[in-house]
Order: C-alpha cells, then structure tokens, then sequence
C-alpha cells in the first residue's frame, strides 16, 4: 500500500512555481576559427581540429576553414591529410598566403625541398614579402635546396600558424 501513497512532491501543479514566460534569450556562439586559432597557440591541436571542423559546419570549407584544418593535422603530424586540405584550400583561393606557406612547411616535412621552395616563394609573392615569418621559411627552403648539410646541421624545423585576423606566430617545432 505504501506505493499507492503520495511522496509530496511529485504532483503535476507545484504552487508558487511557473513556467518562465518568453522565449528564451539566443546567444551567438563564439567563432569556431577564433576558437581554434587560440586553442592552436595553447598546444591543443586536437581540440582545435574539432574547432575547426565545427567551424566548417557554419561557413563551410573556404579555404580560410581548410588551411586551418591543414594546420592543425600538420601539427598532429598528418602529414597527408594536412597536404591535402592545404592543396584544397589554394584550389579554393589562389591568392591566400597562409595555405600557401603551410603546405610549404608540409613538403620540407616530408622533404620534397624543390617543390617547397616553389611553393615559399609563392606565399612570399603573394604576402608582397610583408610577413617575416613566409620570408624566413623562404630562406630556410632556398638553404636546405642548396646545401642539404647546412639545413640538416641547423636541425630548424619553422611552422606559420595563424593566429586572429591577419596575424601569424612563427614556432619552432620539437
């Protein structure tokens, strides 16, 4: 029979409480790029990824959105996936310096040097040489094509990540 009873607070009308009237106040949500630009300068790459692909379900894959999914793989060490997002994002944008510069940085990875070179020099062109960190990928491509030993004995590897609108952070990578 204690079944039956009832507990006292389970019945269908609460005195003294009501439903909030309105509707509810829509917030914007933060950028997913902005998101993943600061989660990439926090070392949070796989967090960023997912930033990044949340970002892609509300802009769609620009090539803005592409370069920075190429660059969070590139930091997660996929290099194939990173080569591919950033070749697809210059297909999308020809004239877009980042995308340019981190495929750069992914074939001195996989160290295809001469193509690299190319590709630096294009990201300098486009930058109108305005961007230390594209000038100095450049020297380090035009170095390692022409002395192999001196790039190896200087052991730098350089990455351009992006970081807010417009600005780049040149980091040394382990």
């Amino acid at each position: 029979m204690a079944a039956c009873q009832t507990t006292g607070g389970l019945s269908p009308v609460h005195e003294g409480f009501e439903a909030p009237a309105g509707t509810p106040e829509v917030t914007q949500a933060v950028d997913g790029l902005i998101v993943g630009h600061r989660l990439m300068a926090a070392g949070e790459f796989e967090l960023a990824l997912r930033a990044y692909y949340r970002a892609a379900g509300e802009k769609g894959l620009n090539a803005d959105v592409l370069s920075a999914l190429g660059s969070a793989n590139l930091r997660l060490g996929r290099l194939g996936q990173a080569e591919k997002l950033l070749r697809d994002a210059i297909k999308q944008d020809q004239k877009f310096p980042p995308a340019w510069n981190n495929l750069g940085v992914v074939l001195m990875e996989q160290n295809n040097t001469g193509e690299a070179r190319l590709v630096f020099q294009t990201a300098f062109a486009l930058d109108s040489g305005g961007s230390d960190q594209i000038r100095e990928n450049l020297r380090l491509a035009i170095a390692k094509s022409e002395n192999p030993a001196y790039y190896e004995a200087n052991n730098d590897n350089f990455e351009l990540v992006r970081r807010g609108d417009g600005q780049y952070l040149l980091l040394s990578t382990p």
